[in-house]
């Protein structure tokens, strides 16, 4: 009877002895438990934001338009141009008005260089009419009292110093007419403003600050009253409209702080707080229309242009902040975790 050889008894212990460590540490891990993450709770700034994408948008787009019928002559701006209030934007061609100012001018001057100074000659020579008129009939009635005279003379005489007298307040009255400040001044100046200001209106200016947003004529374009010829965003107006989902707005309130990127300016932070907040939810989306209003002038903000914004809804200066997969069994604002104490959970 042959017996193994002690190489083989080795191998047949060895073989064993891992069996038995394989099933052990198998053993140990049932018994273990699974492996779990563990953090360390900690107390720090904990805020609650409501994160969405927004527009930028004008809450004042002042349209202009011309109160002329005409065509356009020349144009000073084009879109995102920024002006000022009184900048010339659009000129209409003016030939026409042109020559009635000049027109206007001409007749007011002739009134005052030619037509007074002949009206005040016309009284002076009336005045001397008519005291020669009044000295001759005083004189043949005189006369006709000593009977020197015939009676028809002296009617002959008052007639003609009647005349005299008529046309003397003719005259004085077409000079009071003429004079400065006249009935015939003052309707020569009149038309003369009329025409000054229908030239002006040739030049259509920017009644407010702002940046040009949109312009739908060219110079040689025919204008009318009624129709847009440009779009002005007023300046320091732009607004940050952002739609949230409804499931979201619970926490929102006017006057909550926001923060604000814009996707073109990924650098830049802009500081806005809610301002209005729509009285209806689309129905189509879902959404509220939530309004941002910026708290500093941003030049480089343009109407359209898309960004985010965090709205702040909640703060805590001192809270435990755990990972939200830490949390288990959430209802609402309650939910449970494992603690760790001494090694055990």
């Amino acid at each position: 009877m042959s017996h193994p050889s002690p190489s083989r008894r080795f191998l047949r212990y060895l073989l064993l002895l891992l069996v038995v460590l394989v099933a052990g540490s198998l053993l140990w891990r049932q018994q273990q438990g699974p492996v779990l993450p563990v953090v360390v709770a900690s107390q720090q700034l904990l805020l609650q934001q409501v994160v969405a994408s927004g527009e930028v948008r004008s809450d004042s787009l002042v349209r202009i338009g011309s109160e002329l019928v005409g065509v356009v002559k020349s144009r000073s701006v084009r879109e995102g141009d920024r002006v000022a209030a009184g900048d010339l934007l659009l000129e209409l061609q003016d030939s026409e008005q042109q020559a009635r100012v000049q027109e206007a001018t001409a007749a007011l001057q002739q009134l005052i260089t030619v037509q007074r100074p002949q009206a005040a000659a016309v009284l002076r020579n009336a005045e001397q009419a008519l005291q020669q008129a009044d000295a001759e009939l005083a004189r043949r009635e005189a006369l006709a009292a000593r009977d020197q005279v015939a009676a028809e003379q002296v009617e002959a005489t008052r007639s003609a110093a009647i005349a005299a007298r008529a046309l003397h307040e003719q005259a004085a009255l077409q000079l009071k007419a003429l004079a400065a400040g006249g009935a015939q001044e003052q309707q020569a100046s009149q038309r003369l403003e009329a025409a000054r200001a229908a030239l002006a209106r040739t030049r259509i200016t920017a009644p407010v600050a702002g940046v040009v947003q949109t312009r739908n004529v060219e110079p040689g374009d025919v204008v009318q009253p009624g129709n847009t010829l440009l779009e002005l965003a007023r300046e320091q107006s732009l607004k940050i409209v952002v739609p949230v989902d409804e499931k979201s707005i619970g926490g929102l309130a006017p006057g909550q702080s926001a923060l604000i990127i814009a996707d073109a300016y990924p650098d830049q932070v802009i500081q806005a707080q809610v301002s209005f907040m729509a009285p209806a939810v689309d129905p189509t989306r879902g959404t509220l229309a939530v309004d941002l209003e910026l708290l500093d002038t941003v030049p480089f903000l343009r109407q359209g242009m898309t960004v985010s914004a965090s709205i702040e809804t909640g703060r805590r200066e001192a809270a435990l902040v755990l990972p939200n997969d830490m949390l288990f069994d959430v209802e609402g604002n309650s939910a449970s975790v494992l603690l760790v104490r001494d090694g055990l959970v």
